[in-house]
């Protein structure tokens, strides 16, 4: 399916942030499964997602076009992209609070501005541009305290540095695969993409089962199937976001995310927000906001336009 040719921010900025909400659930369960390994985790996070996918399509009846493709390159590529940083992102959820892992998870959507507009060539004005440095700002508060405690020479502990060096180089392969999923998206159904991003990924995950797999607890169990499930859920629905607007629009979005995991990570894990966190978090949603805000007036402009341009009959 083509990329619409009736653009609709609102709508790319909805199905973003549901996305975003399931994809910190799908998080939530993964960090529960405590001593799973990455790939072990990639496995059940992939090959659960398949299922949600495929009732949908059967229930439409669009199994055959689902299947149907004519990109198997682009999406094998997206696949190995894909996996990789998926599994550094969950070594990262591992090592570090929810919170945190979170905050380092936001260069990829500050990355993806940067790809979008240089190799996409899409058109990110001045307002987007600061919205995005507003956010960054926001993050770098957050983090605050651990630049302090770098700076100041106390250092990190080995769980913490490859904790923040995952998380990092997860970010930079996630953006990586957005890309790939926006030139998708130009020929390919939402469940086709999401369908052979999951396959590629099980296949690739259970290579890593001689490198030591363990038996899940009937909690983990539950938890993986979970993480499977809604990850499927969301990645559609994000997938399907892509749609609907330029990737530079959407991308700041993610940091949605920011205010939910701190939540989640209090209530769940009792992980205790800093003053710096809650003060990042709320600068970071302003400038959500602001995008929010002027997207509706530019599509409100545009729609005035285009009735001011129709002839009258």
């Amino acid at each position: 399916m083509p990329t619409s040719s009736n653009p609709s921010p609102m709508r790319a900025i909805a199905l973003k942030v549901t996305s975003v909400a399931i994809f910190l659930f799908m998080s939530t369960c993964i960090k529960s499964a405590d001593n799973v390994p990455p790939g072990e985790l990639v496995f059940f996070r992939s090959f659960f997602a398949l299922f949600p996918v495929l009732i949908f399509v059967i229930a439409r009846g669009e199994l055959r076009a689902a299947l149907k493709t004519e990109r198997p390159g682009g999406h094998i590529l997206r696949g190995v992209v894909g996996v990789t940083g998926m599994s550094f992102l969950f070594l990262a959820l591992t090592k570090l609070p929810l919170p945190e892992a979170t905050v380092l998870n936001y260069a990829t959507p500050l990355l993806l501005v940067v790809l979008s507009a240089l190799v996409l060539k899409e058109d990110v004005r001045l307002y987007r541009w600061s919205a995005v440095l507003v956010g960054m700002a926001g993050v770098v508060i957050v983090i605050s305290p651990r630049l302090t405690l770098l700076s100041s020479g106390a250092g990190m502990n080995s769980n913490e540095i490859i904790g923040v060096a995952a998380a990092l180089i997860g970010a930079c392969f996630a953006a990586t695969a957005m890309l790939t999923t926006r030139a998708l998206v130009r020929t390919e159904q939402s469940a086709t993409i999401v369908i052979y991003f999951s396959l590629t990924c099980s296949l690739f995950a259970l290579m890593t089962a001689p490198f030591g797999w363990v038996m899940p607890t009937p909690q983990q169990w539950v938890l993986l199937i979970s993480a499977g499930i809604a990850g499927g859920i969301a990645q559609i629905l994000l997938t399907e976001s892509y749609r609907h607007a330029d990737m530079s629009i959407i991308a700041p979005f993610e940091y949605v995310s920011l205010i939910l995991s701190v939540a989640v990570g209090y209530v769940i894990f009792g992980d205790i927000p800093t003053a710096q966190m809650l003060l990042g978090g709320l600068i970071v949603v302003a400038a959500g906001i602001f995008v929010i805000l002027r997207e509706r007036r530019l599509g409100l402009e545009r729609t005035e336009a285009k009735r001011v341009s129709t002839p009258q009959g």
